[in-house]
């Protein structure tokens, strides 16, 4: 006796769902026509301007180096 399985049809996919079809997992935009965060003041840690000498001694507190304390 042989142990090898039958020949016959193999196992099928399900077949799917008549409906939207999901978005495609790549977009093949241009990435260089959008502004990263890295674009602006904010996404390298900048504040807002704020007048006045107490937002300019935070400032400096704030950005002042360990070996300065």
């Amino acid at each position: 006796m042989s142990t090898a399985p039958a020949p016959g049809p193999r196992d099928s996919k399900p077949s799917q769902p008549d409906g939207p079809k999901p978005k495609p997992a790549l977009i093949f935009d241009d990435p260089l026509d959008q502004q990263s965060a890295d674009d602006t003041d904010r996404g390298w840690g900048e504040r807002a301007p704020a007048g006045g000498s107490a937002a300019d001694l935070a400032r400096f507190l704030d950005e002042k180096p360990p070996h300065h304390i």
